[in-house]
């Protein structure tokens, strides 16, 4: 079962092979029709909340934007959660889905694009990096902590998917996250470097790298970057695909979810930014997350479990695994009656001091 994961996959999350397509014309109309819209998110506005667009630098100067929100009956010396994730989506997607949740609740939200995606400046774009990524985030808590209604005391990171293991990484290093939380979590760099469940040998890794460093030179030739769109999301499905493949491009190709910034929906990464996912483990300081609170969240079924329970395995207390029965990966992106947003409200209020 591991041997053939590993063959389905390659080494970044969303990277699948290419499948044969058959037409898909309902979901191609209604997608076309999202384009032509202005501000187009994957999910409803709370009438509980408002929302606005910023926009602030981490210390590369790379500008990323973000949006805020913010519960309508105000209050002062609020508690503040910085949300970021999946890996290649969006802000408009799941981050803001969460946003807009955790606002209701009484929370200042920032969801934001990561640098060298969506609206967020950096050249080339569809660039990963697991140092800026993780300086992304205490970006964000530098942004959080200026606002005159945000107790800079009481401020928490939600890091979803890919972007979850990147959230413990910034939190291990920033001390100014009270509290960190991951749902469907992803260690970028352990998947990019070993494959799924580990599998990859020394002699595959080392044909990977000297593929990806000759590339560095046609890069170099060309004076632009390599996007491989045959490792990206297939335009349609067989049906024969396993299921987090349809988990997936449900979400990410069809109007559930698709965006037309986002890398998963409409583009592809920059080959060679697998280089340093392959170099940089970045759950190395898990442990000194402790002695604040981490909760880990992830669905009973889903292909990434393992990532969530080898990171719980790796922290110190106080540490919670919840594990959401019988749910996907893809299940804790948006579907709001899943998603344990009650416990997430919960975790930060007690721990947010």
């Amino acid at each position: 079962m591991k041997k053939k994961l590993y063959l389905l996959l390659t080494c970044i999350v969303t990277v699948i092979t290419s499948c044969n397509q058959k037409t898909t014309t309902e979901n191609n109309k209604n997608i076309e029709e999202m384009n032509t819209k202005e501000e187009h998110y994957t999910f409803q506005l709370s009438e509980k909340v408002t929302r606005q667009k910023v926009s602030f630098k981490n210390r590369y100067g790379i500008e990323l934007v973000g949006d805020l929100y913010l519960p309508k009956n105000g209050g002062t010396n609020l508690p503040a959660l910085a949300i970021s994730g999946p890996f290649g989506a969006v802000k408009e997607q799941s981050s803001g889905l969460y946003a807009n949740q955790m606002a209701q609740r009484g929370f200042v939200v920032l969801a934001f694009d990561p640098s060298y995606t969506g609206e967020s400046s950096g050249e080339p774009r569809n660039i990963a990096s697991p140092d800026i990524n993780t300086e992304d985030f205490s970006a964000a808590i530098d942004f959080l902590g200026l606002q005159k209604n945000v107790d800079r005391n009481k401020i928490g990171i939600i890091g979803i998917c890919g972007f979850g293991g990147f959230a413990l990484n910034a939190t291990a290093v920033d001390k100014r996250a009270k509290a960190v939380a991951t749902t469907s979590m992803y260690d970028m760099t352990r998947v990019t470097s070993k494959g799924y469940y580990d599998a990859v040998t020394l002699e595959q890794r080392t044909q990977m790298l000297e593929q990806l460093s000759q590339q560095r030179w046609k890069d170099a030739e060309n004076g632009a970057p390599f996007y491989d769109y045959s490792r990206s999301l297939p335009d349609t499905l067989t049906g024969n695909e396993p299921e987090f493949v349809k988990g997936y491009f449900d979400y990410y190709k069809t109007p559930r979810g698709f965006h037309e910034r986002s890398i998963n929906s409409n583009a592809a990464w920059a080959a060679t930014s697998s280089l340093s996912l392959m170099n940089m483990p970045i759950l190395t300081y898990i442990k000194e997350i402790s002695p604040r609170p981490v909760l880990i969240i992830a669905g009973e079924n889903a292909h990434s479990k393992y990532f969530s329970e080898d990171a719980f395995k790796a922290a110190n207390e106080p540490k919670e695994l919840l594990i959401i029965p019988g749910k996907v990966h893809t299940d804790l992106y948006d579907k709001t009656d899943v998603i344990p947003f009650e416990k997430l409200d919960s975790f930060f209020k007690e721990n947010l001091h």
